[in-house]
């Protein structure tokens, strides 16, 4: 049984979610032997509770990807983990942020004038697929010439198909961004910048510095987590927004509802769709008990649509508080770059709704989503707004 995808919701996995969670919310999976977990009570306790639900890489994981993320912060437990999060705290602090204020705003103006007179276009490839990539690579000092691969290493890791070609593996794909970022690191060694590149290798944990797998490490977090995450976030945005009529008009007379109406968007439909967890110690979860060293999946999108949490949880509602969703994870792994994500996400939201009056979607349009039960988005997002 597939726990996670059915044919007969390609776009939308919450009805089998909700299933899971009245018939099995503790489920483990014949084929693979790991655990899935759908209520958010669970899935909150699978997230925080570091001591009894490892993130050690490990299981059912592919080893390409284990090879980069092995030395990571998702993957790594206390101590290490609260050493090399307190390194790369200070890049994503509100202060460090909200600077990148005027670039993110800069950058999107730009990919608006492109599109802004046609009345017309996809939105992800034109804005929601652009705009992080470019934020994220000049963050870490990635030259412009190298973004169309850099994103494209991003799209194989979460095994998404936008941009791959039939046949490209995910180890492949490893090797050419472990040899892209060893090379970048020696070149920042001999020759530092302001990227955060540079300042990780000028950073010392109690008189170390950091090891080359826990450079790459970063790098390759940053890479996935700082460009996949917040594409999906607008796109899926722009979907939830598109669907409820009278929201796009009501955020139009009242753009300080923007972020309350994200906080809802990540709810209802969460970029990250599951985290990974290994059980340290043999536990029980919902009545079931789980053997020490399972491989354990938490569905955070089927956390955030538990109806125990939430009411009329299957309602798209701006309006909603409290707002407790799990879309950015929970306890001391929550998403270091959430502030990051947000800003993006509203800047962009906040110059569509200015900027291509009228905003919907295209008419007919058939929507599919991205090919991973991991993330949550879609391949192409076509829209029509009034021209000027």
């Amino acid at each position: 049984m597939d726990s996670t995808q059915s044919a007969e919701y390609p776009l939308d996995p919450f009805p089998q979610y909700e299933r899971m969670r009245a018939m099995a919310p503790v489920f483990q999976d014949s084929q693979s032997g790991s655990w899935h977990v759908f209520r958010y009570e669970d899935v909150q306790r699978v997230l925080s509770e570091h001591a009894t639900f490892s993130s050690r890489m490990g299981g059912d994981n592919p080893s390409g990807t284990g090879q980069l993320f092995a030395a990571s912060l998702i993957t790594t437990d206390p101590p290490r983990h609260r050493q090399l999060r307190s390194l790369v705290t200070q890049a994503f602090t509100p202060k460090a942020v909200d600077a990148l204020a005027p670039r993110i705003a800069g950058l999107t103006n730009e990919l608006l004038d492109g599109i802004a007179a046609g009345g017309s276009a996809d939105l992800i490839r034109d804005l929601a697929y652009p705009l992080p990539v470019i934020v994220i690579s000049e963050l870490l000092g990635i030259p412009a010439e190298d973004r169309e691969r850099f994103k494209h290493w991003s799209d194989v890791i979460v095994s998404q198909t936008r941009t791959a070609p039939a046949g490209e593996t995910q180890d492949t794909t490893t090797s050419e961004m472990v040899e892209y970022f060893l090379a970048l690191i020696d070149r920042r060694r001999s020759r530092p910048g302001t990227d955060l590149i540079s300042s990780l290798l000028s950073a010392e944990i109690g008189g170390q510095r950091l090891t080359v797998p826990e450079l790459l490490g970063f790098c390759s977090l940053l890479l996935v987590a700082g460009n996949e995450t917040t594409t999906n976030l607008i796109g899926n945005a722009v979907l939830c927004l598109a669907e409820s009529p009278g929201t796009l008009g009501r955020l139009l007379e009242e753009p300080g509802l923007l972020p309350q109406a994200l906080e809802e968007v990540l709810r209802f439909r969460s970029p990250v769709q599951s985290m990974y967890r290994v059980a340290v110690a043999e536990t029980v979860l919902s009545g079931q008990r789980v053997p020490a060293g399972a491989p354990i999946v938490a569905w955070i999108g089927s956390a955030n649509r538990d109806g125990q949490q939430f009411p009329a949880a299957a309602e798209f509602d701006i309006d909603r508080s409290p707002n407790r969703h799990l879309a950015f994870g929970h306890g001391i792994h929550f998403c270091l770059g959430a502030p990051l994500a947000r800003l993006e996400a509203r800047i962009a939201l906040e110059a569509l709704l200015t900027r291509l009056p009228g905003l919907s979607l295209a008419p007919g349009a058939e929507l599919e989503r991205m090919e991973s039960s991991i993330v949550y988005g879609l391949k192409e997002l076509p829209v029509t707004w009034q021209r000027a």
